[in-house]
């Protein structure tokens, strides 16, 4: 039987509902227009791509049980990560809530945009350290967004909470575009000693590289590192569209990580493209799943 491609990162939207800060300026003015699962259906079949893990683009409970009832109506949509208030108190009701509501055994995953939090402690903060373990106690993954400034932050709470899944969305959005490397390694190797409950997206590399002239060198490195802190087992294929497409199509961002991995094996290949990301949100356990 052929292997299960999954793409664990990407993304729907429409401007006109919601607040999206982060689509200010001239230059995300390509995103500035709805992105709906028909929008990505011909991509993944001509990419040859099954399924997919929907991801929070607001802190917005509304935008999570949108996504919910989305993945619910759209078969190749296994997994949803959502957005919650991680200091509300009562949380647990809210993650409950959320599970038992339409669509529900589609939540896969929590996330916050920490690296827009001013505090790059945010992560240490005792409320928010109460939140995540909720959403340990619902056996959810939170998929980190950092910046190599929270990275610190990070590690203690990776280490604080072993009996939590996390994934490291973006490889932490390291300055490719400048070739900054060093500082971003030296802090990422910290996650090696926590491999047996941290993953890390092979995503959303081309737009932190030069958008208008990135190569494959210009990421492998990036890659080749990723891979020697968490390991081929802990390594997942995100495309971060539509984010992508300010710097490349859906199928130039999954040949360019094809490309960064083609010095290993065609197993550990298939484990990053597909089964890793069902090891990590335990998809198989999704509805709607088949294999």
């Amino acid at each position: 039987m052929a292997e299960i491609v999954v793409d664990a990162h990407h993304h729907v939207w429409d401007p006109a509902r919601g607040h999206f800060p982060w689509m200010a300026g001239e230059a995300m003015a390509p995103l500035r227009r709805v992105f709906a699962p028909a929008d990505l259906a011909p991509l993944l079949r001509d990419c040859r791509v099954d399924r997919s893990v929907l991801v929070q683009t607001q802190s917005s409970l509304a935008e999570t049980r949108d996504f919910l009832a989305l993945a619910a109506a759209t078969p190749f949509i296994a997994g949803v990560v959502g957005w919650v208030d991680l200091t509300d108190p009562d949380i647990d009701a809210v993650l409950a809530a959320l599970k038992q509501g339409p669509g529900g055994g589609h939540l896969v995953g929590i996330r916050h945009q920490v690296h827009d939090e001013p505090d790059r402690d945010w992560l240490l903060r005792a409320d928010v350290r109460r939140g995540l373990a909720a959403v340990a106690r619902a056996d959810l993954v939170y998929d980190l967004l950092l910046k190599p400034r929270e990275i610190p932050a990070a590690l203690a709470t990776v280490r604080d909470l072993p009996q939590l899944r996390f994934v490291v969305d973006h490889i932490a959005k390291p300055m490719i575009r400048r070739a900054v490397f060093a500082p971003w390694a030296e802090a990422m190797r910290g996650f090696a000693d926590h491999r047996d409950h941290v993953w890390c997206k092979l995503s959303g590399m081309v737009t932190e590289a030069d958008w208008h002239g990135w190569t494959a060198r210009d990421l492998r490195p990036y890659v080749d590192e990723a891979l020697a802190i968490f390991g081929v087992a802990r390594c997942v294929f995100g495309s971060d569209w539509p984010v992508c497409i300010l710097a490349a199509s859906y199928a130039e961002t999954k040949a360019v990580m094809e490309e960064c991995l083609s010095g290993i094996d065609t197993p550990a290949r298939a484990r990053i493209f597909g089964a890793n990301a069902i090891d990590l949100y335990r998809l198989a356990a999704t509805p709607g799943w088949s294999r």
